[in-house]
């Protein structure tokens, strides 16, 4: 299934990128009308409560002193939807893992590398459900795919930005000028750029469904950085990456850190990152792991494909593309594939051109792959390695209908 881009006519990804990107916020009417019909909110309710599934229930509680929030995690029971009070809202993280056919919908923001993706998010709600006002730290398109949802955007935020106190969540009440106050239909689609103060309610029994973007921060490629120099340190020649260690005359207490040197050896150690071709590839490397790891663990099922059923169902017009669960990026001078945080090391020129195709988004038909080999052998190769790879959940075999 193609699933052409969620973008206005008038708005070109080029636009997108240079107007709205982490700028201004878009409403994008009717703009993703697949999303419509795939789930209803006790289809939600009950995914709430399987086991694996990563959730929260929020109940806002009316009281004397004003509303208290409360927040229970999954794993959740049917038990905690009994008695709630008029407003509450249950939330799934990682909805793509559950199914397909919302994660085929990624497509829909193809304009955006893959690997800036997260996860799809859902949020049911009651009328008059809601998480608060509040903002996230990344970018998120909220698409509406069941009833109705009044949006409010306000400020923008930052670290500074105080939340109210003794809350189990992190809201706040002053959302500033508004920029933003309109009502979501099925298929409307919303982006939020990151630390922009939003606020949804729901107008009716509501699904909105939240595609987050995220970038890397500095403690992830930090912490991907000293695993990388741990593992690949000794590439780096010791002559070059050695820090000198220059005395100067003692005018200091003898047990003082000088900050004199502290400072020395931050100027000498940033130097020695901005010219080193070694380290190049070593941040590079951590870079490409760090934004290719997913947030939540990837559940393989236990079906087990082999070669002949693999060529039958794509000789019949079934073809195979890249799992929505999956990130796969590579990286080039030198030609690396990561998956989920993992490079892949031992592929042949064949099989990494392939995998490359399909993290491309490219739908690989019998004729496809057949046509790229150079002979049987390495056909029954690139078969073999299909099945890994679907075994591996890294990609899914389609049928024909």
């Amino acid at each position: 299934m193609n699933i052409p881009l969620c973008l206005p006519e008038n708005i070109t990804p080029e636009i997108f990128l240079r107007d709205y990107w982490q700028k201004k916020p878009l409403l994008i009417r009717n703009g993703l009308p697949q999303i419509v019909g795939l789930f209803e909110p006790q289809d939600i309710i009950d995914l709430a409560q399987e086991e694996d599934v990563t959730a929260r229930l929020i109940q806002t509680h009316i009281t004397d002193e004003g509303e208290k929030w409360s927040l229970k995690r999954s794993p959740l029971q049917a038990v905690d939807f009994e008695n709630l009070p008029e407003k509450w809202s249950v939330l799934v993280q990682n909805l793509e893992q559950w199914s397909p056919e919302l994660g085929a919908l990624w497509q829909a923001f193809s304009f955006i590398p893959q690997w800036q993706r997260d996860d799809i998010m859902v949020s049911f709600a009651p009328k008059g459900g809601s998480v608060g006002k509040h903002y996230d730290e990344y970018d998120v398109f909220l698409v509406q795919g069941y009833g109705h949802r009044r949006w409010q955007l306000g400020k923008w935020c930052d670290p500074s930005t105080e939340f109210k106190p003794n809350q189990p969540i992190r809201i706040f009440d002053d959302m500033g000028e508004l920029v933003l106050d309109e009502v979501l239909a099925p298929g409307d689609v919303l982006y939020v750029p990151s630390r922009l103060s939003h606020y949804g309610v729901a107008e009716d029994d509501c699904l909105t469904f939240s595609f987050g973007l995220r970038f890397p921060n500095a403690a992830d490629l930090l912490e991907n950085l000293c695993k990388t120099l741990e593992h690949q340190g000794e590439s780096l020649p010791n002559a070059e990456f050695q820090i000198p260690f220059r005395l100067s005359p003692q005018t200091q207490p003898n047990a003082l850190l000088d900050p004199k040197m502290v400072t020395n050896l931050k100027q000498q150690l940033i130097w020695l990152l901005q010219n080193s071709e070694q380290f190049d590839g070593i941040f590079t490397h951590s870079v490409a792991t760090a934004v290719s790891q997913r947030r939540y663990e990837l559940l393989t099922g236990d079906n087990e494909y082999y070669p002949d059923e693999v060529q039958e169902v794509l000789e019949a017009g079934g073809w195979i593309q890249q799992d929505a669960n999956v990130k796969i990026l590579y990286t080039e001078n030198p030609l690396r594939i990561y998956v989920n945080g993992e490079w892949i090391d031992e592929l042949s020129e064949a099989e990494a051109n392939l995998l490359i195709r399909i993290a491309n988004g490219d739908s690989i038909s019998w004729n496809k792959l057949a046509s790229k080999v150079a002979s049987q052998d390495e056909l029954e190769l690139l078969l073999d390695s299909l099945c890994d790879w679907l075994d591996s959940g890294w990609i899914v075999l389609e049928e024909a209908e």
